[in-house]
């Protein structure tokens, strides 16, 4: 089964009136949620642990300045992607309600506080952190709001795979904000991200695969079909099984997080299993709402052992 990703379904400029002249005041509220708040708490968390992991010690002050640009980096490549989905936005119903499709900011509002977010948080990161963390931040902004929204969003079903590097970055930005340098420690925490976006995001967009069919994004159900997503979950999850463990076997976890983590790794994997047995909506809602609380568990973890001495 193949769609239509040739072209964009309008411009962002074509959605319609002005806030202003739709009735609408932009408020704080809804400049906040282009940052698309929900996603930015999950990248400072894993941000956070990255820069608590690392090793050697980092001024309070230089750490949450870190922390914070990571935050407010994330935040602009949110803005940046309402701005030129805007078109697709209007017509699913996930995202209808977002402050762009619904009138009340503008296309050019979220462009602007998308560009000034993101140049902000790299210079602030370049000033008064360091400059590896600062073009690791940039590469991030980058890779989302120009290499996944904009080149392989509706051109690829391989978007997930490819766009989520930019999410599973942020644990590896903390740890060079430390340490200015890259290490295979904060590389395996980026991999357990990476490896985990596929099989979460595909368990949802098997529920919404209508709503992006409609618009024209090839999402894998849409492209390769539910039988070849599922079974594509369920790899996924053999393969993410060992990633967890990975921290383990590197000597930067102890033996809490390790039993914790092969647990909740077969959980992941029964019920991708479960998915590919039962063929249903509810059975990959579940494993969606796990995953969320798969990788919360196993970045808190990591967090709990360092911080009480355990690893």
């Amino acid at each position: 089964m193949t769609i239509v990703t040739d072209t964009r379904l309008s411009t962002a400029h074509d959605l319609g009136p002005a806030s202003s002249e739709a009735g609408f005041e932009p408020r704080a509220s809804d400049f906040f949620a282009l940052l698309k708040p929900r996603v930015m708490s999950l990248v400072v968390f894993t941000g956070l642990v990255g820069i608590v992991l690392a090793p050697g010690g980092i001024h309070p002050f230089i750490g949450f300045t870190a922390l914070l640009c990571i935050a407010v980096g994330a935040g602009a490549s949110g803005a940046l992607n309402m701005w030129y989905d805007a078109d697709i936005d209007a017509r699913m119903s996930r995202t209808l309600s977002r402050p762009i499709p619904s009138g009340r900011l503008t296309p050019d509002d979220a462009l602007a506080f998308g560009l000034i977010l993101s140049a902000a948080s790299v210079l602030t990161m370049g000033l008064l952190v360091n400059l590896l963390a600062a073009a690791l931040l940039a590469f991030t902004i980058f890779f989302y709001a120009v290499v996944y929204t904009m080149v392989l969003k509706r051109r690829t079903p391989q978007n997930i795979v490819i766009g989520g590097l930019s999410g599973a970055l942020p644990p590896v930005i903390g740890w060079a904000a430390v340490t200015n340098a890259v290490s295979i420690e904060s590389l395996s925490l980026c991999a357990l991200i990476f490896f985990w976006t596929p099989p979460h995001f595909w368990a949802l967009s098997l529920v919404k695969a209508a709503d992006y069919g409609a618009v024209g994004v090839p999402m894998m159900p849409n492209v390769a079909g539910p039988e070849s997503t599922r079974r594509q979950i369920v790899a996924y999850a053999v393969l993410l099984a060992p990633l967890g463990l990975a921290p383990v076997l590197l000597g930067f976890a102890g033996m809490v997080y390790g039993v914790a983590a092969a647990v909740l790794g077969l959980v992941f994997l029964g019920l991708a299993v479960r998915l590919y047995v039962k063929r249903d909506n509810r059975a990959a809602m579940q494993l969606f709402a796990f995953s969320i609380l798969y990788l919360f568990l196993l970045f808190a973890l990591l967090l709990v052992e360092r911080l009480a001495g355990l690893a």
